[in-house]
């Protein structure tokens, strides 16, 4: 089926983000897996491209795009090449909504600027390593100064995406106990310089994919964090987070519509060159009705993602249609992918090939964001279960 969902704007944008990856990603992406990261002034690059502000408001230095189509293209040439842009995702498509929504005017004036040129990369720490999903029970604490000047941070954040190089991170923590009433209540977000005394990167986690984009441990011993650095209300976080999630499964639900398409091109270039036993592995009746099971896994998969894309743009995307979005997109793109592998034999073993790349990276979007099964308990209270 046609997709309808780009236009030729978008199109012109698509053929920017597949030359400057063949040109300046691709030929060094290795090294970028090898050092856990890209170099920092590949963010400042994505920043002169206009990528990184293209949702800025233009007084911002930013290109004022509401459409959140443009990132949707960004996410579909990554995939198709097997590269990642590092924290590029989380920096863009997770914390800006939190800016835009919830900075007030100075804040906007001091930041954003800096976001949309690479010059201050941020990134959120929800996570800690007693507290995955269940974000009501966060322990990280802030409390206020005597003088009521700044709060002192401590506590640990784990699994925290673009936090070894980050310039501010958005932490979540608990400024007031939670209420029987309210296990949620007295979440708060400050905006935490890294360069503070009393912040510090710990552990760079070693994953088994996604290995260009940084996960590190974060800790934070009395760090003092000025209240002109608090992100909205005291108290407010629980219902920021809410608000801004669906933006992130609508992301992920993206990702694995893309990573999808990619694996089924990959798969079909490689079954029509590879021989076995004389003949083309496409000519097997197996891999032929293996890919066509594929295919229509996929064109499923971008109908669900372009709905939910439509829906976010139009500002009617709810928290249960982004979970279901994550959840069917998410969990397919697992099974494509999975398949595709399979009919590359011992080679979509070998990293080499962008299968493997595929198959390893995709894994944690069923996880991250809200697990799976957190999606289905969002979905299950839609129904009024």
């Amino acid at each position: 089926m046609q997709r309808t969902v780009f236009n030729e704007d978008h199109d012109a944008f698509r053929k920017t983000i597949r030359d400057f990856i063949a040109k300046e990603v691709a030929p060094v992406h290795h090294e970028w897996e090898g050092d856990g990261h890209p170099p920092r002034d590949f963010y400042r690059r994505l920043g002169e491209l206009g990528v990184l502000g293209i949702q800025v408001p233009e007084e911002f230095g930013g290109g004022g795009e509401k459409s959140f189509k443009f990132a949707a293209v960004v996410g579909e040439e990554t995939a198709a090449a097997g590269v990642t842009f590092g924290s590029y995702s989380v920096h863009t498509n997770l914390i800006l909504p939190y800016l835009l929504e919830y900075a007030n005017d100075e804040q906007k004036q001091r930041w954003l600027p800096g976001f949309a040129s690479g010059d201050i990369m941020f990134a959120i720490a929800m996570t800690e390593p007693g507290t995955g999903s269940d974000l009501a029970n966060i322990a990280t604490s802030a409390k206020l100064s005597g003088d009521g000047s700044h709060y002192v941070l401590n506590g640990a954040k784990t699994f925290i995406t673009g936090g070894a190089l980050a310039d501010r991170i958005l932490v979540v923590c608990r400024t007031a106990p939670s209420t029987d009433e309210d296990r949620r209540a007295g979440l708060t977000i400050l905006v935490v310089d890294t360069t503070a005394e009393g912040f510090a990167v710990g552990r760079k986690i070693e994953k088994i994919g996604l290995k260009a984009s940084d996960t590190a441990e974060l800790s934070f011993t009395d760090v003092k964090v000025p209240v002109a650095d608090r992100l909205g209300d005291e108290g407010a976080g629980f219902s920021y987070l809410t608000h801004n999630l669906a933006q992130e499964r609508l992301s992920i639900a993206l990702g694995g519509s893309a990573t999808a398409a990619a694996a089924l091109q990959h798969a079909i270039a490689y079954v029509k060159e590879r021989k076995v036993f004389g003949k083309p592995v496409a000519a097997f009746q197996n891999t032929k009705f293996v890919l066509a099971e594929c295919a229509t896994e996929v064109e499923a998969i971008q109908l669900m993602a372009d709905r939910a894309l439509e829906l976010h743009d139009a500002g009617e995307l709810t928290v249960a249609d982004a979970a279901k979005a994550k959840l069917f997109c998410t969990e397919a793109a697992g099974r494509v992918i999975d398949k595709c592998l399979q009919l590359h034999g011992g080679y979509g073993y070998i990293l080499e090939y962008p299968i493997a790349r595929l198959y390893a990276d995709t894994r944690v979007s069923r996880i991250y964001g809200g697990t799976s099964e957190v999606m289905k308990t969002i979905i299950a209270k839609d129904l009024g279960l």
